[in-house]
């Protein structure tokens, strides 16, 4: 119970860094910041895969958040870059 409660403190501190972070950031870097997390976005996606994975410790539950979050950050990353190439293909000369 006590590593639950640790690991939740964690989580609430890094939502609302998270949220302070982006505030900050002006509408002129929102897609460049966008590319930066389609990086992190695809380390996101190397850990799913990692749980999801079968070893001696893997539950169903592990593996079906893992599937989930591996299909949430493919989602994220494909959209990442759709957005990002759009936004440059408006600097292209016609």
């Amino acid at each position: 119970m006590e590593m639950f409660i640790m690991s939740l403190t964690i989580f609430v501190l890094a939502i609302f860094v998270g949220v302070e972070v982006i505030n900050k950031v002006p509408p002129t870097l929102h897609t460049p910041l966008m590319s930066g997390t389609n990086a992190i976005s695809g380390i996101v996606v190397v850990g799913a895969i990692i749980s999801s994975g079968g070893s001696e410790h893997t539950t169903v539950l592990s593996t079906v958040l893992g599937v989930a979050a591996i299909v949430l950050a493919t989602i994220n990353i494909v959209a990442g870059f759709m957005v990002t190439d759009r936004m440059l293909n408006m600097f292209k000369k016609k």
